[in-house]
C-alpha cells in the first residue's frame, strides 16, 4: 500500500513563493510517475505538473508553466513543487498523485486523474491580494 503526504500548504500573498513536498511511503518510490493537482472550490480537480518516474521528462499546466515547477528525490522518496509569483488563482487544495503500474515506462508524465492510483489527503494554499 502506498501512502502519500503532502506538506501543511498555507496563506501567502500574491506575489509570495511556496514550496509543497509530499512523501511517499510502502511501495518503490522510483517505480512511479508523480504528479501535482488541485481543486478550486466548485470546480472540478485539474491537473498541475507531473514528472516521469525516471525525473527525466516533466509536464506543466499552462496557467503555472513559466511559475512553478516540479521536481523529486528519490533518496528521499518525495516530490516537490516550488510555486512562484502565486497569484490569487492558484488558490486551492493540493494534491499529489502517484502511479504504481506499467512500471517499465520511466519516461513519460501523466495529466490525467484516472491514470494515478494513489493520492495525498491534500493541503491548502490560500494566496490572498
Amino acid at each position: 500500500q502506498v501512502q502519500l503526504v503532502e506538506s501543511v500548504g498555507g496563506l501567502v500573498q500574491a506575489g509570495d513563493f511556496l514550496r509543497l513536498s509530499c512523501a511517499q511511503s510502502g511501495r518503490t518510490f522510483s517505480s512511479h510517475a508523480l504528479g501535482w493537482f488541485r481543486q478550486a472550490p466548485v470546480k472540478e480537480r485539474e491537473f498541475v505538473a507531473a514528472i516521469s518516474s525516471n525525473g527525466g521528462k516533466t509536464e506543466k499546466a499552462d496557467s503555472v508553466k513559466d511559475r512553478f515547477t516540479i521536481s523529486r528525490s528519490n533518496a528521499k522518496n518525495t516530490v516537490y513543487l516550488q510555486m512562484n509569483s502565486l497569484k490569487l488563482e492558484d488558490t486551492a487544495v493540493y494534491y499529489c498523485a502517484a502511479r504504481d503500474r506499467e512500471w517499465y515506462i520511466t519516461s513519460y508524465y501523466y495529466t490525467r486523474t484516472d491514470e494515478y492510483d494513489y493520492w495525498g489527503q491534500g493541503t491548502q494554499v490560500t494566496v490572498s491580494s
